[in-house]
């Protein structure tokens, strides 16, 4: 049997309706199983992908869940493979550029919101504890955005000498810390507290002053300063 006389397949006229939908309507009517189908689509020209996005979706339990899983894990799940996974994990770091785009060489404490925002998609999903630092200008203009440590589920390891020799280098003001904990809850444990005082302590005998400690997961943040601890 010819290409042009195979039977067309039940799920061709599904995927042009889904891209109908949603040029017509944009993305809030969807749900979220038909966003990741949409995603799906060039990796798998020739498959029904609606039964793998909501795999996706049971497996790692969310939107966000979907595009925060590692390659890996997303490869593994049933009908995907690494071409899918990769274009997923794309996806998320389009995200992530877009969000940094908006905060970078702006004021960042008049554009608070923005900044929580970009630091929730960037790191409040992650499986493993990072600490990123934002380094900010006289007139508090984010001049540099690093992430400086990757540790274990529960636990990373910062040296509040070595933060306050790159703020030096960089010319930095001021800094915001920030690190995500993995289980979701964002109340600052001991060690965060004393790691932050260490740092602000420091950066104060050089004139550099620390504007604020986020901590952040999938579901919210907590700041040190709206909470006294700063």
């Amino acid at each position: 049997m010819s290409e042009k006389d195979k039977p067309t397949p039940h799920y061709a006229g599904h995927r042009a309706r889904l891209r109908e939908r949603f040029v017509k309507g944009g993305p809030t009517p969807l749900p979220d199983y038909e966003l990741i189908e949409l995603l799906l689509f060039n990796a798998m020209p020739r498959r029904d992908v609606k039964p793998i996005a909501k795999e996706l979706l049971k497996k790692f339990g969310s939107l966000g869940g979907v595009l925060n899983a590692d390659i890996d894990a997303l490869a593994k799940v049933d009908g995907m493979g690494d071409v899918a996974a990769i274009n997923m994990k794309v996806v998320r770091e389009v995200a992530v550029r877009m969000l940094g785009q908006e905060i970078m060489d702006k004021p960042v404490l008049s554009n608070w919101q923005a900044l929580i925002d970009y630091c929730r998609v960037a790191m409040g999903g992650n499986k493993k504890e990072q600490f990123r630092i934002l380094f900010l200008n006289r007139k508090n203009a984010l001049i540099a955005d690093e992430l400086q440590q990757e540790g274990t589920v529960d636990h990373t390891p910062v040296y509040p000498r070595e933060v306050i020799k790159r703020a030096l280098d960089l010319g930095a003001s001021a800094l915001i810390l920030v690190h995500n904990h993995p289980s979701g809850d964002t109340k600052p444990s001991k060690a965060d507290i004393d790691m932050t005082m260490e740092i602000q302590d420091a950066g104060h005998k050089l004139g550099i002053e620390l504007h604020d400690h986020v901590i952040v997961s999938a579901s919210g943040h907590t700041s040190f300063k709206s909470e006294g601890l700063l």
